[in-house]
């Protein structure tokens, strides 16, 4: 399962870079803590940060438990379209909110993908796929 352990890691290393741009946005924007509104180029990086911890939530237990049904090569290839979604998402809500919905398609997708590939062996009881 290293593949998904990779592809797990690197989600979460995202999310540590994307937290890191805040602080540096804070700076940039002078947004001091605990502030989390003030210039727009500042809420634009921060939200970037909050919606991709929301979206870790469901990603990192669906990873895992999709990893109990299917070969680790399509799981982490699914968490590989997420990681680049996060960076497409990242890019256009940064410079243009509006333009975000493909980095958006790229992230869910994934996750949605993965919470249904884990529920449907879990409730049959066995894998779909042998791996």
């Amino acid at each position: 399962m290293h593949a998904v352990d990779v592809v797990a890691m690197l989600a979460l290393l995202q999310y540590l870079v994307f937290g890191s741009l805040v602080g540096k946005a804070r700076g940039r924007y002078g947004v001091k803590a605990p502030a989390v509104t003030g210039a727009e180029g500042f809420e634009r990086v921060y939200r970037v940060q909050m919606n991709t911890l929301e979206l870790l939530v469901p990603l990192l237990p669906a990873l895992y438990g999709a990893a109990r049904y299917w070969p680790q090569a399509y799981v982490a290839a699914a968490g590989g379209v997420y990681l680049v979604g996060r960076v497409l998402y990242y890019r256009a809500y940064v410079s243009e909110p509006s333009s975000r919905g493909l980095g958006f398609v790229l992230s869910i997708a994934p996750v949605m993908t993965l919470v249904i590939a884990t529920l449907v062996p879990a409730l049959l009881g066995k894998p779909l796929l042998v791996a």
